[in-house]
């Protein structure tokens, strides 16, 4: 080592090796690298959506009266089930900071405690996307005229709201973001097996619960993206 080497690993230890420069684990920046390259798979396929839309906007489907699936109020409060579906995500955002936060401090009934929430969250979530898909896929009752020709529901050929093309990117994008959930709940589930089994508490540390907690809020954040392009604009 040279005397410039010496004096400079001297002055700052932390340059010297085998410690990270931005006191971020290799784990946690491997996290945001991905995250950073599923953000962009999203946002590409938002624009592709807004770009037909665009195309298409006389014959694009009317949220109003797409999403009015709540079950039991008969097409009344359009959109009111879709609302419910994001409080749920949101909440299950909610208790997987305080999951996060509980590991901080090495607290593992209370890592267990609001991770076991925020499965339940994402259970719920997939189950609700589920039931919305049904009712998209078979329609109302009396179908919709599309270019003179009566269809009832959405499929990939054809859609009783508008243009085809509103349900192929329905089906394409929601599906992507509800296997982004699925993922995430099995993740989750995982890690919350680990914390039961003490594996994270004899570590020291539950970084793990960190992030996997980094990759429910993207979740989450691209859902506020996709309901405003598809469901309110």
């Amino acid at each position: 080592m040279s005397a410039h080497t010496a004096e400079v690993s001297t002055q700052n230890p932390s340059w010297s090796g085998g410690t990270s420069p931005y006191n971020v684990s290799y784990g946690k920046l491997m996290m945001w690298f991905f995250l950073v390259s599923d953000a962009f798979s999203f946002s590409g396929l938002l624009i592709a959506y807004g770009f037909q839309r665009f195309n298409h906007a006389a014959e694009w489907a009317v949220p109003d009266k797409v999403f009015k699936s709540f079950p039991f109020l008969d097409g009344e409060y359009p959109m009111a089930y879709v609302g419910l579906m994001t409080f749920i995500l949101i909440m299950s955002s909610v208790t997987m900071v305080l999951a996060v936060e509980a590991g901080h401090r090495n607290d593992k009934k209370d890592v267990i405690k609001w991770m076991f929430l925020t499965i339940i969250g994402g259970f719920t979530f997939l189950g609700s996307q589920a039931y919305e898909w049904y009712h998209f896929i078979h329609g109302t009752a009396e179908g919709g005229i599309v270019e003179g020709t009566r269809y009832f529901g959405a499929m990939l050929e054809h859609n009783e709201y508008g243009h085809k093309l509103f349900g192929s990117f329905f089906f394409f994008i929601t599906g992507f973001h509800g296997f982004h959930v699925f993922s995430g709940v099995v993740i989750n589930i995982i890690i919350f097996v680990n914390v039961l089994a003490g594996t994270y508490e004899r570590r020291g540390h539950y970084e793990m619960v960190e992030k996997v907690g980094l990759y429910w809020h993207f979740v989450d954040l691209v859902w506020v993206f996709v309901f405003t392009f598809f469901y309110l604009l």
